[in-house]
């Protein structure tokens, strides 16, 4: 019974101390926590969640829309113009005898262009293309000249008198006896970005006051083909035939571009426009309406061809940069400064000349009457030039 007890008395004894270890184990981390956090490394961070890809939103033009839509008119042209039908036109027989026209004799008709505009301000001044006037041809008879019509927004069809036409950069102002007009305002184009959200507006299709969403896809787009004088703003807003002459609009409701042309493979929208800068379309306007043409300086008649690598390096020209003087007249104010062909335009006005597109664009917005500094490559050698900017002739 003694020895039964003892054996009790022991087992009570060690639980009790292993219970104290227990509760003595659980209460001393409190005390000692902090410095086991000092000293313990920290458990590495969860890795931060990837930003998430967000997909631009367009702004909300619809504002925009309503301010600049009721600006754009739809125009209507129709002039006269005389065709060859003639089956024999391409025979080389008849071509030899009577020559490239028509051996019955031109024939009459009428061609019909239709097109966009913008009403640039409300006193009836309204700015399109000039092959929306001028049709196919490009070129208006001064003999007889086309009958355009402008349609407005209200539904209102107003004829119109044709101020003046540049085939340069492909522009014409018309103005129509009409006043208290909505406009829309000019924008700043030089300040135009790549990816910059823009606006179409026209009547592509005969379908009116339609409105296209883009981005500008580039900037200064020249040697594409569209006329003499090309610094276009580039965009995949869609434009159709019939936008012509619309306006192109930045989010602040501004007119930075006139919708001038499509690159297309089916004749329709494939996602490259063209339009014309408004700070050129801008100073086409002021020349138009004061002048009744546009005043651009010149050097006299000068043919000039791109510069290949082969030709750079036979002419000892660096960089194949500039162009070269293939033809040019006796009479020219360049001739006279003593420029001559073969020689290498490598700087015009203090600006390197890196293809025709550019110097023609330098040399038009030269002021008349000033004197250009010009630096060509001849034989090899570096010679300087000062050729007087005189005025070109009416283009029409």
């Amino acid at each position: 019974m003694t020895t039964r007890r003892l054996i009790l008395s022991l087992v009570l004894l060690t639980c009790g101390f292993a219970a104290g270890l227990v509760i003595t184990g659980r209460m001393h981390p409190t005390a000692n926590d902090a410095g086991a956090q000092n000293t313990a490394p920290a458990p590495a961070a969860a890795p931060a969640a990837a930003p998430t890809a967000v997909a631009p939103q367009a702004p909300d033009f619809t504002r925009v829309a309503e301010q600049t839509v009721p600006a754009v008119a739809n125009i209507s042209s129709l002039q006269v113009v005389r065709r060859q039908n003639s089956p024999f036109n391409n025979d080389p027989f008849f071509q030899f005898f009577f020559g490239d026209g028509d051996i019955t004799g031109p024939r009459r008709g009428v061609e019909r262009s239709l097109g966009s505009g913008v009403i640039v301000s409300d006193d009836g001044f309204v700015l399109t293309n000039n092959h929306v006037v001028a049709g196919e041809s490009g070129r208006i008879s001064l003999r007889q000249l086309p009958a355009v019509s402008v349609a407005l927004a209200d539904k209102r069809e107003v004829e119109a008198k044709i101020v003046g036409v540049d085939p340069a950069t492909d522009l014409a102002l018309l103005k129509i006896d009409a006043g208290r007009l909505p406009t829309i305002p000019w924008g700043d184009s030089s300040k135009l970005k790549v990816a910059e959200w823009v606006l179409a507006i026209g009547n592509p299709f005969q379908l009116n006051q339609t409105v296209t969403l883009g981005i500008v896809s580039a900037l200064g787009r020249t040697n594409v083909g569209i006329s003499s004088y090309e610094d276009f703003i580039q965009t995949d807003a869609a434009i159709n035939p019939g936008n012509s002459g619309g306006a192109l609009v930045n989010a602040r409701g501004e007119l930075v571009g006139i919708n001038t042309a499509i690159f297309s493979q089916s004749g329709g929208y494939q996602g490259i426009g063209f339009a014309v800068p408004s700070n050129l379309a801008r100073r086409i306007v002021s020349d138009l309406t004061q002048y009744g043409e546009v005043r651009r300086g010149s050097i006299g008649y000068v043919e000039i061809a791109p510069l290949s690598t082969m030709v750079a390096g036979q002419l000892g020209v660096p960089g194949a940069r500039g162009v070269l003087i293939q033809v040019m007249r006796r009479d020219s104010s360049a001739y006279a400064a003593g420029l001559r062909p073969g020689d290498v335009i490598v700087s015009f006005n203090g600006t390197s000349i890196e293809d025709g597109g550019q110097l023609s664009r330098l040399i038009g917005d030269a002021e008349i009457g000033s004197t250009a500094p010009v630096v060509v490559i001849r034989d090899g050698d570096r010679v300087e030039l000062k050729i007087p900017i005189t005025s070109t002739a009416r283009s029409n």
